[in-house]
C-alpha cells in the first residue's frame, strides 16, 4: 500500500521554524518525557513560566489543555492536538490557543534520533499556517523561548537517566 505524501515534503522553508538539541540521555528517555503526563507537564514551557493544565491525553488523537503562566501571571491558553506518535521516532501535533479553528495554529513535528554515543539529537520543526504568522511567531521570541524549553526538557531527562 503506497503511503500518504508527508506534508513536510513540500513545505515552503518561509514558513518553518526549526529548533535543534543534542541531549545527553537516550532517545527513549526523552521521547518519554514528551509521552507521559506527569513529565511534560514537569519541563514543558519558556524559563519561568508554570503549566496549568485543564486536560491531557498524549496519545494519537488524544488533547492536551493548558495554560503557559508567565512570571507576571499573564495566561496563555494552549491546546495540542496529538496527530502521529511512533515510539521512540517521533510526536506530531497541531499547536494553538485554547479555541476551536484557531487560524494561527500550527503543524509540530518533533523527531528522536539517537547518537552513537548514546545521546538524543533532537529537532522540533514547526509549519506556520502562513509566512506571516511565522514572523508574529518569531517576533514575539518563539525561537528564544522553544530553546528555553529545550533546556528545561534537556535538564529534566539527564537528571533521570
Amino acid at each position: 500500500m503506497p503511503q500518504a505524501a508527508s506534508p513536510w515534503r513540500d513545505w515552503p522553508l518561509d514558513r518553518e521554524i526549526v529548533l535543534a538539541r543534542v541531549i545527553d540521555a537516550p532517545r527513549e528517555l526523552v521521547y518519554a518525557a514528551w509521552t507521559d503526563p506527569e513529565q511534560i507537564q514537569a519541563w514543558f514551557g519558556p524559563e519561568g513560566f508554570a503549566i496549568e493544565t485543564h486536560a491531557i491525553d498524549l496519545r494519537q488523537g488524544g488533547v492536551w489543555r493548558f495554560d503557559m503562566v508567565a512570571p507576571d501571571g499573564t495566561r496563555y491558553g494552549n491546546r495540542m492536538v496529538f496527530l502521529r506518535l511512533e515510539a521512540p521516532s517521533f510526536i506530531e501535533v497541531e499547536h494553538g490557543s485554547d479555541r476551536d479553528a484557531d487560524p494561527d495554529r500550527f503543524r509540530m513535528l518533533v523527531t528522536f534520533d539517537q547518537q552513537s554515543d548514546g545521546k538524543t539529537v533532537l529537532t522540533l520543526r514547526q509549519m506556520h499556517p502562513s509566512k506571516e504568522r511565522r514572523a508574529t511567531a518569531i517576533g514575539f521570541g518563539a525561537v528564544a523561548y522553544g530553546g528555553q524549553t529545550l533546556d528545561k526538557l534537556a535538564r529534566h531527562v539527564e537528571t533521570r537517566g
